[in-house]
Order: C-alpha cells, then sequence, then structure tokens
C-alpha cells in the first residue's frame, strides 16, 4: 500500500457526492481551480492509519461524453491524472440512472468503488438494495454511505485499500455484435504502446463508437490516426446497418441492459409508499399558477428575514467600531497626529466599515445555502423556465444568477453547466447585474441613511431592478450579437432534503470567510492607499482664508456660540484640506462626467475605487466623510454623515446605488469572465455595463429632478 492514495469522487448531480466529501475529508480539504480553466476543484486529505487519502471532489456529471465544460473538466482528469481509485458516488434511490456513469468509469480500467449514498432514505422509500448481489455482477465493491450522517466511511476506506493493492476491474460486455466492433479497434489502438500507456484503449473504442469528437482530438496522438478513424467509420456503418439504429444508440441501450438486469438481481421494492413528500410539496410549490409567485414569495421572506435578523448585530459592530475610534483618538498622542488618523480614519473607517456588514452577508448566505440545500433551488429553475426561454435564457441560466446574489464570480463559473456555448456566454455577461454581497453593503448604507422607513423595500427593489435588467438585457443581445434560440432545458428535480446543520455552517463559512478576507486584504489595501490620497498634499489655510470664512459664518449665524464657530471653522478646514488632497483633485476633474447623474466629487471618487471591490465604495465615504470631524468630539456615524451632507438627496443615492448595480463588477469577476469567455466579450462586457450604467442613471435623476 502507498504512502498517498490519489481517489477521484465522481457522480451525478444530486447524488450527494460534495457532502461524503467534506464527511470524508472534514475540515482538511481547500479549494482551487483546474489548470487551464477556471472551474471549482476541492481537494481534501483523510488520514487512515499510515496512509494518505488524497480526496478530488470532481464536478457532477451524467457520463463521460463530455459536453458542458464541467463534464470536460472531469473527464479530462480521470483520463490525464489517473486517479489510483475512483469512487463513484450514487443516489440509492434512484440506482439505475446512477449505475450508467459507475459503467462508464469501469470502461476506464480504473479501480472503481460505487458508495450506494443515500441509503437511509432509499430503505425508507421501502428499497432493499443487496450489496453482495450487486457487487458480484458489475465486479466492483458496493458501500452503503450516508454522507449526511458520515455512515461507512470506514468501510469505504478500507474498500479503498482493497481496491489500490488489487488494482482488479471488470471488463463489461455489452453483447457479441458491439465487442465484436469494439475489439477490433482496440487492437489496432494497442499497437502503439505509447499510446494505451497514456489512454485506455477499450475506452477510446467505445466512444469512438459513440462518435465522441473530443476522443478524435486526443487520437490525433496515435500514429494510426487515420487507419482507425476510417474502421471506426466501418464499425459506425455495421453497426447502424445490422440494428438500425445510430451506434451510439445502440451503445446507450446495451449499458442500460446490463444495468436492469443487475438491478433486477439485486434491488428488491419491499413496499411502495402510500405518498412521497417530494410528490405532495411539488404539487402546490410546482403547479404551473402558483411556481412563480410562491418563488417571489421565497425571495422576499429571504430578504425580510436578512434585514429583519441582520440589522440589529449590524448596528451592535457600527457602536463598537466608533467606541473603538473614540478610544484610539483618546490613546494616541497628538504627536502621532499622522498615525492616529491612519489608524482611525482609514483602516478602522474603511475596513470597519466592511466588517459591521458581515451578520447581513451571513444571513443571505445562510438562507441561500438552505434553499439549495432542501433541494429548492431546482423548482425555482423550472418556476422560471418559461419566462427566461422568453428573453432568450436557458432555464438552467436561473442557477448562476440567483448565486449572483452572493458573489458574481461563483455565480460566473456556474454557468458552465450550460452546454450551448451561446447559453453561456449570454448568462455570464448578464449575471453580474444581479446584485452580489458585495454591493449590498452600498445599497443598506444609502437605504438606511436616506429611506430609514423603507430601507429593505428599497434593498429589494435593487434586486428586482437588477433581475429585470439582465432579463432585458438578455433580450437584446439575443436580438443583436448572439442570436439564436436557447437549447430545451431538461433537468431532474432532486427529492426534497432536510439540510444538515454541518452542512448549511459550512457553506456559510466558506462564504463569509471570502467575505472577511477580502476586508482584511484588498479592502485594508485600498483603505489605506484612499488614506493616502485623501491626506496628501497636507494644505494649510491662510489666515485671509480663515478670516473670510468666519466672516461669512457669522453673517449667516450670528448668535453662534465660541464652541459653534471653532466646529465650524474646524470642519471647513477639514473639507477646503480634503478637496486639495489627490482624491479631491481626481474628483473635481471627473465629476464633470458623473455630473448628469447628480454626484458630487466624493461619489464620484468613490464610484471609480469601487472598480476593484464594490465594498470599497464603503471604504472610500466611510474615509470621505470621517474626515474634518473634531478628534475630541464622539465620532458620529457615517449614516448620520451622509444623510446630513447637503449634495447629497433621497434621488441622488438612488441613482448612486442603480449606478453601483449596473457598472462593472469587481477585478475578481472581470478576470473570471475573461477565463469563461475570452478577452473578446470581456471588452464587450466592460463598455456594454458602463455605458448602461451611465445612460440609466442619468435618465433616472434627470427625470427624478423634473418629478
Amino acid at each position: 500500500m502507498k504512502d498517498t492514495v490519489l481517489v477521484a469522487l465522481a457522480g451525478n448531480p444530486n447524488s450527494g457526492k460534495t457532502t461524503l466529501f467534506n464527511a470524508l475529508t472534514g475540515l482538511h480539504h481547500h479549494v482551487g481551480n483546474y489548470p487551464g480553466v477556471t472551474v471549482e476543484k476541492r481537494e481534501g486529505i483523510r488520514k487512515q492509519g499510515a496512509v494518505d487519502y488524497h480526496f478530488v471532489d470532481l464536478p457532477g456529471i451524467y457520463g463521460l461524453t463530455a459536453y458542458s465544460v464541467d463534464e470536460v473538466v472531469a473527464r479530462d482528469f480521470l483520463l490525464e491524472e489517473k486517479p489510483d481509485v475512483i469512487i463513484n458516488v450514487l443516489d440509492s434511490t434512484n440506482l439505475e440512472r446512477s449505475l450508467y456513469t459507475c459503467l462508464q468509469f469501469q470502461e476506464l480500467g480504473i479501480p472503481v468503488i460505487g458508495a450506494l449514498n443515500m441509503s437511509d432514505e432509499a430503505e425508507a422509500q421501502g428499497i432493499r438494495i443487496n450489496v453482495t448481489t450487486l457487487s458480484s455482477t458489475l465486479g466492483i465493491p458496493f458501500v452503503k454511505t450516508v454522507g449526511s450522517k458520515g455512515i461507512g466511511l470506514e468501510e469505504l476506506c478500507a474498500a479503498i485499500e482493497h481496491a489500490d493493492t488489487n488494482k482488479q476491474t471488470k471488463t463489461i460486455h455489452y453483447g457479441s455484435e458491439v465487442e465484436s466492433q469494439i475489439q477490433s479497434l482496440q487492437t489496432l489502438l494497442e499497437s502503439d504502446s505509447d499510446f494505451v500507456t497514456h489512454y485506455p484503449a477499450r475506452f477510446f473504442a467505445i466512444k469512438l463508437l459513440e462518435k465522441d469528437n473530443n476522443v478524435l482530438e486526443h487520437l490525433k496522438k496515435h500514429p494510426k490516426a487515420e487507419q482507425i478513424k476510417a474502421a471506426a467509420r466501418q464499425s459506425i456503418q455495421w453497426i447502424e446497418k445490422h440494428f438500425g439504429k445510430y451506434s451510439e444508440i445502440i451503445v446507450s441501450e446495451q449499458r442500460y441492459g446490463y444495468i436492469h438486469g443487475a438491478v433486477v438481481e439485486s434491488v428488491d421494492t419491499v413496499k411502495k409508499p402510500d405518498f412521497l413528500i417530494t410528490e405532495n410539496i411539488d404539487k402546490v410549490i410546482m403547479n404551473r399558477f402558483l411556481a412563480l409567485p410562491i418563488f417571489v414569495l421565497v425571495l422576499w421572506t429571504v430578504f425580510q428575514l436578512t434585514f429583519a435578523i441582520g440589522d440589529y448585530p449590524m448596528q451592535w459592530l457600527e457602536t463598537l467600531f466608533s467606541w473603538i475610534s473614540d478610544v484610539l483618538n483618546e490613546a494616541i498622542p497628538s504627536e502621532l497626529e499622522h498615525v492616529r488618523s491612519l489608524i482611525v480614519d482609514g483602516i478602522i473607517a474603511g475596513v470597519g466599515g466592511v466588517l459591521s456588514f458581515v451578520p447581513l452577508i451571513v444571513i443571505l448566505f445562510f438562507l441561500l445555502s438552505l434553499l439549495e440545500d432542501l433541494g429548492y433551488m431546482a423548482r425555482a429553475a423550472f418556476a422560471t423556465d418559461k419566462i427566461l426561454h422568453s428573453f432568450g435564457l436557458h432555464g438552467q441560466s436561473v442557477f448562476p444568477m440567483m448565486l449572483g446574489f452572493g458573489c458574481s464570480v461563483p455565480a460566473i463559473l456556474a454557468s458552465r453547466t450550460l452546454k450551448n456555448p451561446r447559453d453561456r456566454i449570454l448568462t455570464v455577461l448578464i449575471t453580474p447585474l444581479m446584485s452580489c454581497g458585495a454591493k449590498l453593503p452600498v445599497h443598506v448604507l444609502l437605504a438606511a441613511a436616506f429611506f430609514p422607513e423603507h430601507a429593505p423595500t428599497v434593498v429589494m427593489i435593487l434586486y428586482a431592478v437588477g433581475v429585470v435588467l439582465s432579463l432585458l438585457c438578455a433580450l437584446l443581445l439575443k436580438k443583436t450579437v448572439l442570436r439564436g434560440d436557447p437549447t430545451p432545458f431538461v433537468m431532474e428535480l432532486p427529492p426534497y432534503r432536510a439540510p444538515t446543520f454541518k452542512g448549511l455552517m459550512w457553506h456559510v463559512w466558506e462564504k463569509t470567510i471570502a467575505y472577511v478576507k477580502k476586508a482584511g486584504t484588498i479592502i485594508l489595501a485600498s483603505a489605506i492607499l484612499i488614506w493616502v490620497i485623501t491626506t496628501f498634499p497636507q494644505y494649510e489655510l491662510s489666515g485671509d482664508e480663515v478670516a473670510g470664512f468666519e466672516s461669512a459664518y457669522l453673517s449667516e449665524n450670528p448668535d453662534a456660540s465660541a464652541d459653534e464657530i471653532e466646529a465650524a471653522r474646524e470642519t471647513f478646514k477639514g473639507t477646503v484640506a480634503l478637496e486639495q488632497s489627490y482624491a479631491g483633485r481626481l474628483g473635481h476633474a471627473i465629476q464633470p462626467l458623473f455630473r448628469p447623474l447628480g454626484f458630487d466629487w466624493k461619489l464620484a471618487t468613490a464610484s471609480v475605487t469601487g472598480f476593484a471591490a464594490k465594498e470599497v465604495i464603503v471604504s472610500t465615504l466611510g474615509i470621505l466623510y470621517r474626515v474634518g470631524t473634531e478628534e475630541d468630539e464622539e465620532s458620529i456615524g457615517l449614516r448620520e454623515s451622509l444623510a446630513h451632507d447637503p449634495a447629497l438627496s433621497p434621488l441622488v443615492a438612488f441613482v448612486f446605488m442603480l449606478f453601483t448595480l449596473i457598472i462593472p463588477p469587481c477585478f475578481a469577476a472581470l478576470a473570471t469572465v475573461k477565463a469563461e469567455i475570452g478577452w473578446k466579450w470581456l471588452c464587450f462586457e466592460l463598455v456594454f455595463l458602463l455605458v448602461l450604467g451611465f445612460v440609466l442613471g442619468t435618465l433616472v435623476y434627470q427625470i427624478g429632478r423634473l418629478i
């Protein structure tokens, strides 16, 4: 037995594969990307005695004939990386369908173990699987598991050890007629020892009969490639003439015939439940008249709960950071004025403002993860399919769009499940219009400052605007640069399942920690940079400038006390110093570009800094609106500072939120767009969203002024 065993976890979507992976690896796993493509890869280690099992969680697939990006990634990993063992995670409640992929894994010649996952649900439905008979029929070991409860993990590891030691695989025969053609192609492929060292000959022979284009690309490495292609064409013609059907259909039927026989021998349905919970719920949830209203109600409930529960801890964090600022203002001596300003006005005002929104992010991610684990997300796709189709989108586009409420990066990555390149490009282009978690702090901050009585409603309106805009833009692109019809939407509805607390917490932890890490890296660096450009070069007012201000102030406030005059003088000094800083000069330089939207130089500056990450907008505003406050005065909240700025109004605040919603997403999301659909579409996305943001923002502001 080796010290390290590479194990690939593969199987159909909704088979509980990732849950089993989490149970096997615990907290000892990390997330990365496969080389060359932006597809999420989960890897983890489980120590079992003296052996390290290195698990890789592959994207969910229905077969090894690859169409979508994730299917290509899964197959290429199995072909190129050659894991020691494949664990095929099967849904025990739908065994016959799950075994179709299992047979294809066996064709690779790699030891395969069948993990009969969710076996408790199968038994609850009266499905009894004879593991011994099934193992004997297919020639591979099967282990009953329940990933959500950690059942069967030790047995699974024991099976891995045995499979890796023996390296035995059983060849599944698909009938004499088909086998004769497979064998002739396999013999030709095996004529080059170097080729078959890297690629399994039987697997390639079968894929040639299935007319798999990806295999033809790999076949170019074979010295007899043209001869093999010609032989494959002859074999296909012979099979199709003999059976009267397409060869790929014949291969599929032979697999299902073998599977059906195995299931008949090894599976017994002891009792049929009088009713299934899933079917009864779906009679309401999937009703053609109720499905869409229920979907809207679910989302409305999510946002209401997010604000109702998250508002108090958010206020507590704001109070905490305000208290820390006051303490540090008093603790750091005046001799270290720049150090104190950097910490209080830069780091705490910038990073603290972003971290105050963590409670809202946690609650939103928790509720969305809850819907996903319950099985509702698939129903949402069906509920919105007809509407999405009318706008030129594929029904499955709803997954990236809903993921966009959390973060644009995984949302864009989720578009890889779409098989049609046109559908995938269109989905990637419109997904950034969804209001992600990074935009949420901006919306909440301004909504609370200018619409305090209706803040949740205003934020929900912005989320709805993002959805409507994405649909309208999809329709526009469908009629212009991305002409064509979306492919039909075919998808399995998983049964409703009770989420596990551990699973939910892990989803929330992954997403929240990414948000916090961004606050500690990108946001922190941005906050320090913004502090520098708002502080330097330092500007000292002349005596004439101060006297002129005091004279003008007294003429407007003749009854002002000495303390009020002093406070006004300090605020004036801070404001002038800020306007003379690098940030002030930049803001005034670009303000004419933003004037049609009603933005002053501060909002213009914040809009530019937000290109790095939308949370930086909050950091920028936090720094800009705290400059000029008295050092010995108790810090006022950013909401109050914004609300009392005469340059801002509810209309301007709404336009700013709308503009933030539309303009191009953060650098990380743009990099993902480039990786998924290329430079050409990235440039198109940048120009399209910028023009849309400026045009729509200008229209709303100018019409709002008239009203």
